[in-house]
């Protein structure tokens, strides 16, 4: 029956488009389907999907009465606004801080790697040229401390100067600390060093990146925090407070930008093998080689056999910048294989 219904459609197309419903009414109705709700024809008009096209695309039997039913709708109808999984960035130009190494590479490759162009800001001026380098003619990079407001805004201008706009700001730069554990040997001057890097320094991205997206009224803002600003015992004082600090951030910026269309999330981590966290750990067991400190970060998961890397997080990155999250803000994407999620109860074996 279909194989005719599909012949008598072909000569169809010239009628009009009552013709052709009145036809459907006629030929299909004792096919009707059983109904989830419902909804009009006039979603095709909004998203410029023709009547034909939607025959041809959904199947005769399920548009009967001038409705559709939802169920029978194909995923790509509903994918249509949200990128592919390859080139979910396509045409965006993204300004990441840190990204000389570590997890901000990652995301610069990422990003790269989904069609975005990147400008590199670090303050490792020959490791940062020599990344940038590596990831060929849509990277660039800039000299930046964070901590040197000016720097940051002289990133942010000179991305807007190639590029002619920004869409994403990853604002990634930070530092672990290695400080005495007991809060009563806490170093204030290094608490203000690193909460200057971590904490001022992401307020000053957020701030220079808002300055050029409100006008376009559009743009993606990342921050990288930590699983140890969401728990207390997982690190250090000074670190643990300024990742805190950064998830109360994103919360508070998001909840005035989005009225600007700019989106604000951050990823909390669970330990990576970076190079930073790697030179952290190597002060505390300085009698155990890198090889084996990547092993013993690893060991700290929970989940399974999965180990956590700098490219799993630069995919959440990848998420949060795309079109695919773009109803995400103010939030905290949670990448620790499920640690934060439960504590279990030693109990004494019976």
């Amino acid at each position: 029956m279909y194989a005719s219904l599909s012949l008598s459609l072909s000569l169809s197309l010239s009628l009009s488009r009552q013709m052709v419903l009145t036809w459907l009414l006629k030929n299909i109705a004792h096919h009707r389907p059983p109904s989830p709700p419902p909804f009009s024809l006039s979603i095709l008009k909004e998203h410029n999907i023709s009547l034909i096209e939607s025959m041809l695309r959904i199947g005769f039997r399920n548009i009967i009465n001038g409705f559709i039913c939802r169920a029978s709708l194909p995923q790509c109808f509903y994918n249509r606004e949200l990128s592919t999984q390859t080139g979910r960035l396509k045409g965006k130009i993204a300004l990441i801080t840190g990204a000389a190494s570590g997890i901000g590479k990652a995301a610069a490759a990422k990003f790269i790697s989904n069609g975005a162009k990147v400008v590199i800001a670090d303050i490792q001026h020959q490791l940062g040229q020599a990344t940038a380098n590596e990831l060929g003619p849509n990277a660039t990079f800039i000299p930046c401390d964070v901590t040197e407001e000016s720097d940051v805004s002289d990133a942010v201008d000179f991305t807007v100067s190639k590029h002619k706009r920004l869409d994403v700001m990853y604002n990634n730069a930070g530092v672990p600390c290695y400080t005495p554990p007991s809060i009563v040997d806490l170093d204030l001057a290094i608490f203000d060093r690193v909460m200057g890097i971590n904490v001022r320094g992401v307020l000053a991205g957020i701030k220079h990146a808002s300055r050029v997206m409100i006008p376009s009224r559009t743009g993606s803002i990342l921050c990288t925090a930590s699983v140890t600003g969401m728990m207390g015992g997982l690190a250090q004082h000074t670190y643990s407070v300024s990742k805190s600090a950064v998830i109360g951030i994103v919360k508070s910026m998001a909840a005035e930008l989005c009225q600007y269309g700019i989106r604000v999330n951050c990823i909390s981590p669970f330990a990576v093998p970076t190079p930073f966290t790697l030179d952290e750990m190597s002060q505390i067991y300085p009698q155990i080689d890198a090889e084996q400190l990547v092993k013993m970060i690893h060991s700290f998961g929970v989940l399974g056999k999965a180990t956590l890397e700098p490219g799993d997080v630069a995919h959440a990155a990848v998420y949060l910048a795309s079109d695919d999250a773009k109803y995400v803000s103010g939030h905290n994407l949670v990448v620790d294989g499920g640690f934060t999620s439960f504590k279990r109860l030693e109990l004494p074996k019976s």
